[in-house]
């Protein structure tokens, strides 16, 4: 059965930073070649989820750090078209010591022997009324023995400058918004955790800030729509065009986009370029 049309924090940010990069990714669904930078954040991030797995005393950096390349290896098995990310031995092996170091760090910000979580990896999902599908998968949920709730999450990268980060903590407002209306309670803390300087934010939501995500979100919702009806989902040049992999497929590139399909525009978001919402996206949202 097909999900109901709806946005993850992800895409919400993909669609925010260029309208034609969020349609090849979720209408064309054009595949990507993997990068060391994001597969190195998954590896930690399943290192990190795994720890978990142990007991409390055995949660100790060397145990961490043995971890790192039998995950790998895993994931290896499971792709083996990521070994292309590297040129040799020796660069996959500077890149698992890089893993190991961003690993070691997260000890610096945390006791992991002190913690039990109530959930890791958790997939999240909660039918917006008259609105989207709300999705996602948070890193880490905390509960106190007083029901309080922390979510956190883990960042591969640095810790941004002050007036960068927007999406980040646009991020975890979401996260938040998605917990209260599932759990019943708002999270009392949201943790961003900069595995690469140690850096961290951490943001005490309130009542007013989890109205204010659900109105952008409705906001952007609608300028998804727009964009569906239309059929126009334009570029939007900026710097972090040259971490794009679809400049082949981009006119600011000299690329040449795919024609856009009605049908995958209407599984997407349950309307059609020129057209009205779909009577089955009508009763789902």
């Amino acid at each position: 059965m097909a999900s109901a049309p709806g946005i993850s924090p992800s895409r919400a940010s993909d669609f925010r930073q260029c309208p034609l990069m969020f349609r090849l990714r979720v209408v064309d669904r054009i595949p990507e070649p993997p990068s060391p930078a994001a597969t190195l954040g998954t590896l930690v991030h399943t290192v990190l989820e795994h720890l978990y797995d142990l007991p409390a005393m055995d949660r100790t950096p060397s145990a961490a750090a043995a971890m790192v390349e039998p995950e790998w290896r895993a994931m290896l098995d499971k792709d083996p078209e990521l070994a292309a990310l590297h040129a040799d031995a020796t660069a996959e092996r500077m890149w698992l010591d890089d893993a190991r170091e961003r690993v070691d760090r997260y000890f610096r910000l945390e006791n992991p022997q002190r913690l039990e979580p109530a959930a890791r990896e958790e997939y999240v999902e909660l039918q917006l009324e008259d609105g989207p599908s709300l999705r996602g998968v948070i890193d880490r949920v905390d509960v106190a023995p007083d029901g309080s709730i922390r979510i956190v999450d883990y960042k591969s990268g640095k810790a941004p400058r002050p007036q960068y980060g927007q999406a980040a903590k646009f991020q975890m407002r979401f996260y938040a918004l998605l917990v209260e209306r599932l759990r019943g309670r708002r999270p009392a803390l949201l943790q961003l955790l900069y595995l690469r300087d140690g850096g961290t934010v951490v943001m005490h939501p309130t009542a007013q800030d989890l109205e204010q995500v659900e109105h952008e979100i409705r906001e952007l919702w609608d300028d998804i729509l727009h964009a569906a009806r239309s059929g126009s989902f334009r570029p939007s040049p900026s710097k972090l065009c040259g971490w794009c992999s679809f400049q082949a497929l981009c006119p600011e590139f000299d690329g040449v986009t795919p024609p856009l399909e009605p049908a995958a525009v209407e599984r997407a978001f349950g309307v059609a370029p020129g057209g009205a919402q779909s009577p089955a996206a009508s009763s789902s949202m």
